[in-house]
């Protein structure tokens, strides 16, 4: 997922009520967080108290949502878009098989039927999924929602010359060997060809996959595997207007202005049991102007930040320093982690020790103030955030102390060959302002120990054929690249497995900058995948995230953290492990306006 951020690229059903780690850190909040009239209070409940628990709940419907952006959508298509708010804005308007549950914090990671009518059936080799959908679906034309919907809204994704730019995973998956390209270029006289995808009946769907995967419920859960009527197929342009499934349809949807959800009249409440759909309006507005609308949002006049990226620099000034403003926000992990990759393919860091020297010389809490201190992110010693099962405090370098151990790096100088240091260079996107400030922060720690960094700034936008080309890595010499990763479903696969198998390495658009490609790590990435206990999948997560850190590969800065504001009007406000964000459908409004 991306919010606006950096894309993570890339068990069965009875272990997928998974139990994380909480996520760490100051839950604050006062004895009444829990409090708000039933039918919907408006009572201040306290600073993070919507992290782990339902701030103001209610049922009472009525009145207008008003959600306010500075960021624009990347795509309404649900097989498009890629921004870790879309996918959460998509549960007014989408529905999917399978979804995340309408829960706060680590009860949201549990996937629970939602086009389907209960759980797969799942087959004794674990190759095929079987399910039968709920009766009474329908789009909001008031045709009935089949399997064969879904395996359309599949196959668009296929077509990356018209459906691009959103999660492929389903493509890697289902088409073996197939070559398949999409409806738009199907000889199937039905637009239906692709071959691991069957739909028997009007109601079933069944999925066949090349080999085990326990993780393969997750993309179910994402927008691309969401319904489209064929009929209503308008190819790249679907996105201007999408075909709803859920309880919200477009009333109108204006790029760069806004977009107004209104009741979906053909949404059926009692097949949907997790939904909320208690505002009769849902507004969207972007703006060009982020102070401005942090200003709406400290008065009132609007509701939430739809982008959930946390206030600005000024009004997190204004906010800390005030415990009745403070007592609105919620500071919650987003499930990233910002961090330094140190690359064995770029001498001298093709020695362990010396890549040892950089983790025992930084200074943590600089890199921590550099993205905007506590606020911000937490100090992390290893490579799995907060919320993904199997994570841990494991932290061998001493980085969640805070402050550097320069004897321990001159030892590890002296035991690479390089006691009077070395030189080496820093790639960073010029365009990222809080990696700028980490790259110099790092820059000025490693000097105290005589490693000389020249810092290399490069567009953002070329991140594919900079940092994601291994050769360009090694001709410019970057031996270290800042960096930051979230997971696009939550296990340590969906966060890990692009950043350290050595499968996932390619000649462009790679994520995994230090090329690890350890055939045990590799190996532990199959047992899990084929594994059926959550727990026991987490443990071969936690031994690759202690192996990766054991061979100082990665410098974690911080775990990732955003404080954003949320209007005491506003009833069942929680945040969701899921997305790391305010669960959007289940907000309401107290005052009915």
């Amino acid at each position: 997922m991306k919010r606006n951020r950096t894309l993570a690229a890339a068990a069965v059903v009875a272990a997928l009520a998974l139990t994380t780690a909480a996520c760490g850190g100051s839950k604050g909040g006062t004895a009444d967080d829990n409090a708000g009239a039933s039918k919907g209070g408006s009572a201040t409940a306290g600073f993070n108290a919507a992290v782990d628990k339902v701030v103001n709940p209610s049922t009472q419907k009525g009145g207008t949502l008003n959600l306010w952006s500075s960021t624009d959508v990347d795509s309404l298509d649900p097989g498009r878009a890629y921004y870790a708010s879309v996918w959460n804005y998509e549960r007014f308007y989408t529905r999917t098989l399978l979804a995340y549950d309408g829960k706060p914090g680590k009860d949201g990671l549990k996937l629970v039927p939602d086009l389907a009518a209960a759980q797969p059936e799942v087959s004794a080799d674990g190759k095929t999924y079987t399910f039968k959908l709920k009766p009474g679906l329908k789009f909001e034309d008031g045709s009935v929602i089949t399997s064969k919907d879904i395996k359309y809204g599949i196959e668009r994704i296929f077509a990356q010359d018209v459906i691009s730019g959103g999660p492929t995973y389903l493509i890697n998956e289902l088409d073996q060997g197939q070559d398949y390209k999409g409806p738009y270029t199907d000889t199937d006289p039905n637009k239906l060809g692709l071959k691991s995808v069957q739909t028997p009946d009007d109601t079933t769907i069944v999925f066949t996959l090349a080999k085990p995967n326990s993780t393969f419920p997750y993309l179910l859960a994402m927008g691309s595997a969401a319904p489209v009527p064929q009929k209503l197929d308008t190819g790249a342009t679907y996105g201007s207007k999408p075909v709803s499934s859920g309880p919200y349809k477009f009333k109108s949807a204006e790029p760069g202005k806004g977009y107004e959800l209104v009741r979906n009249e053909n949404w059926d409440p009692a097949s949907d049991p997790f939904r909320k759909a208690l505002p009769d309006v849902v507004k969207l507005t972007i703006t060009t102007n982020a102070d401005d609308m942090d200003a709406r949002l400290l008065a009132n006049t609007a509701d939430l930040d739809w982008a959930q990226t946390g206030l600005s620099q000024n009004a997190q000034a204004q906010v800390l320093q005030d415990e009745k403003l403070k007592a609105n926000t919620d500071d919650p992990f987003n499930g990233f982690i910002r961090y330094v990759t140190i690359a064995p393919t770029v001498a001298p860091f093709d020695n362990i020790h010396c890549r040892n020297a950089v983790l025992y010389a930084a200074d943590t809490t600089a890199l921590q103030t550099a993205r905007g201190g506590s606020v911000a992110g937490a100090l992390f010693g290893s490579m799995l955030p907060p919320n993904i099962l199997g994570s841990d405090d494991y932290d061998p370098f001493g980085l969640t102390k805070g402050k550097p151990n320069k004897d321990k790096a001159k030892e590890e100088l002296a035991a690479c060959g390089k006691p009077d240091g070395f030189k080496t260079t820093i790639a960073v996107r010029s365009n990222k302002a809080k990696e700028v400030n980490s790259a110099v922060a790092l820059q000025a720690a490693l000097k105290e120990v005589g490693i000389d960094v020249t810092v290399d700034q490069y567009d953002g936008k070329l991140i594919s054929s900079v940092i994601g080309a291994p050769d360009v890595v090694k001709s410019k010499g970057y031996g270290l690249i800042v960096m930051g990763w979230g997971a696009d479903y939550p296990t340590g696969s969906g966060f890990l497995q692009p950043l350290v198998d050595g499968r996932f390495i390619t000649s462009n658009g790679n994520n995994n900058y230090a090329e690890i490609n350890d055939p045990e790590i590799n190996g532990w990435f199959d047992q899990a995948a084929q594994e059926t206990d959550p727990a026991k999948a987490a443990d071969l997560y936690k031994k690759i995230n202690h192996k990766v850190i054991d061979g100082a590969y990665y410098l974690p800065m911080v775990a990732d953290k955003a404080l954003n504001w949320r209007n005491p009007r506003l009833t069942n406000v929680y945040i969701t492990d899921a997305f790391g964000e305010v669960d959007f459908q289940a907000l309401g409004v107290s005052d009915g306006k």
